[in-house]
């Protein structure tokens, strides 16, 4: 189980993004003011409409739901392929036989086109989104896995908002996976042992304990962590997997925190639970 749950992890943090096949198209229109062009191509047995940004993002709509607009800090249902120019998918929630995966909104959890191409898009819709490899994986890419300069496309489908399993004085915790076999539940007295990644608006995934291949080991006692985590911690048991999203008002408030958060900035956490000692 915990295998599992940590492949889940990392393979939504190295993910990129592309749909499956996309052949030739007919040239896109470009609209400086955000508004939907026309598909064109009279062959079309369906009426599309087109939405290109000013960024070079091209958002290709199949299905325009009727749920509300997507906001920063919304965290939805996805259902998505993301493949390159030859057609090869290199990321899916299928990869993981999951039929959709959560997407917070606002952190930078893909690439930077990603939050900017949801944030055009409703509950309900069902889209390709093309990004440009600049905001996509640039010049880098993925080594073995998505080549430099590529272009992404990605088709989408936005499920449905996910609620937070519970909100305590303002830091909203989901509860991604749930150990149900296991009783010991973590306590003020309790010892935790997890897996992070942590990031801000400004500044994405700035600390991350994968890269150091060891766990924190955290106590309720500990001096200086946030508060908004130490409410989440509590009740939590070996295995969980949750996402916390911490206001600024329980994390590090006016001051931030030297150049990693800045003032008045909320802070997420993705977190795998390894082990609750009493």
């Amino acid at each position: 189980m915990i295998k599992k749950s940590i492949l889940f992890l990392l393979l939504i943090f190295i993910s990129s993004c592309k749909p499956e096949a996309v052949k030739e198209k007919e040239p896109l229109f470009f609209n400086k003011e955000k508004k939907f062009v026309k598909n064109s191509d009279s062959s079309s047995k369906k009426e599309v409409k087109k939405l290109q940004l000013n960024n070079g993002i091209v958002i290709t709509f199949y299905t325009k739901g009727t749920g509300e607009k997507l906001k920063k800090f919304d965290v939805v249902k996805i259902d998505y392929k993301v493949r390159l120019k030859d057609s090869t998918i290199v990321d899916g929630n299928h990869l993981l036989k999951k039929e959709w995966l959560p997407f917070i909104i606002g952190f930078n959890m893909q690439t930077p086109g990603w939050d900017l191409a949801l944030s055009e898009m409703n509950i309900g819709d069902e889209a390709e989104i093309f990004l440009p490899s600049k905001l996509a994986r640039g010049e880098n890419g993925i080594k073995g896995l998505i080549p430099p300069n590529a272009d992404n496309y990605i088709r989408i489908k936005i499920v449905d908002k996910l609620p937070p399993t519970k909100v305590v004085e303002g830091t909203k915790i989901w509860l991604l996976e749930e150990n149900k076999t296991e009783n010991n539940k973590a306590t003020l007295q309790s010892t935790i042992e997890f897996h992070y990644m942590v990031s801000t608006p400004s500044n994405p995934r700035y600390d991350i304990s994968y890269r150091k291949n060891k766990p924190y080991t955290f106590k309720f006692s500990d001096f200086g962590i946030v508060k908004g985590l130490k409410k989440a911690l509590l009740g939590v048991k070996k295995s969980d997997k949750m996402w916390v999203l911490i206001p600024s008002s329980q994390a590090y408030g006016s001051k931030g925190l030297m150049n990693l958060i800045q003032p008045n900035e909320p802070v997420f956490y993705d977190l795998f639970v390894m082990d609750v000692r009493k």
